[in-house]
């Protein structure tokens, strides 16, 4: 039996709950919560390892972490992304950290995302002085706020690549979206700086609402940790086909019928009226009219018209 058959029928539900689960699996049009897959490459160093783990401590409850090495996830490699698809779809996890060292490339962090199981982007970073969230002491954070980010420098918006490292960064500390958030939960945020040499800094600090006099509270920044200076050196962005498919929009609302927009975006409707039968219906007739139908509803029934008088016959 090959592969192909293989999955098709291992994804066949036979229940309703296995129905439920798989559609589950699926991609959704509105994501409500992403997590994050946290692994070891082939060899990871000890700096890596605890970069990992407060990041790990950052997404706390979203987050999925294998303690052992896998050699086989190596995703800039053809093949490689296959075990990494494997244990992402495993986990039900739609980003990934992936962190190994070498002689090339030491300190290695890979940042990247999934789409429908398959990798879609990602961003790898070389970590230079880090500073762990143990060294910066005890820090109050509410359970279940939310960071908010700070982006320092126009190259995030100019720069493809920054672009790309902006964009994955937010998709992978936004956390479960919700509709309303109070400003209380707005506990801890995250600064990135880029510097000329298009290395990042990323600062994590906590945020103190003091009394300032007024109805706005003062705020104070406190770093908390971690803290550590990113280089980025390898990216792939997400191919065209899969991104046209990511980023297709599924119509929530069902099309009305009969109803367009013209050129100037008024609302132009269509209503359809049946065939009516003008000579059957009760309408104001003119004296001429009435006269005529007199007369051809008296030949019909067969008798004469009125004789004409003395005068007129003279």
């Amino acid at each position: 039996m090959t592969t192909d058959k293989l999955k098709q029928r291992l994804q066949k539900p036979k229940t309703k709950k296995g129905a439920r689960l798989l559609r589950a699996r699926e991609p959704q049009a509105v994501e409500v919560l992403k997590k994050a897959l946290f692994l070891f490459g082939h060899n990871t160093s000890q700096v890596i390892k605890d970069v990992l783990a407060d990041l790990h401590k950052l997404k706390w409850q979203e987050s999925v972490k294998y303690t052992r090495k896998n050699d086989d996830v190596k995703p800039f490699e053809a093949g490689g992304e296959a075990s990494l698809e494997h244990f992402c779809k495993k986990t039900d996890c739609g980003l990934f950290a992936v962190g190994n060292h070498t002689k090339k490339r030491p300190h290695n962090l890979l940042l990247g995302r999934m789409y429908n199981y398959h990798l879609y982007d990602m961003v790898e970073f070389g970590v230079v002085g880090f500073k762990s969230l143990g060294s910066f002491g005890c820090a109050r954070c509410q359970l279940g706020g939310k960071p908010s980010f700070l982006f320092v420098g126009d190259k995030f918006e100019t720069v493809p690549v920054l672009k790309l490292v902006k964009n994955i960064l937010l998709d992978f500390f936004r956390g479960r979206v919700v509709k309303q958030l109070n400003v209380m939960g707005l506990d801890r945020a995250v600064v990135v700086m880029a510097a000329a040499d298009d290395k990042l800094a990323f600062v994590h600090c906590q945020i103190n609402l003091k009394k300032s006099g007024t109805q706005v509270p003062q705020m104070e920044l406190k770093e908390i940790g971690p803290r550590m200076h990113l280089e980025v050196r390898r990216f792939r962005e997400a191919p065209a086909d899969l991104s046209k498919e990511a980023h297709k929009r599924l119509e929530t609302k069902k099309k009305e019928k009969n109803v367009d927009i013209d050129t100037l975006h008024n609302k132009v409707g269509r209503v359809y009226v049946p065939r009516q039968d003008v000579d059957s219906m009760a309408l104001t007739k003119p004296k001429g009219v009435k006269r005529k139908q007199r007369e051809d509803r008296e030949q019909r029934m067969g008798k004469k018209t009125r004789k004409p008088s003395a005068h007129e016959t003279e």
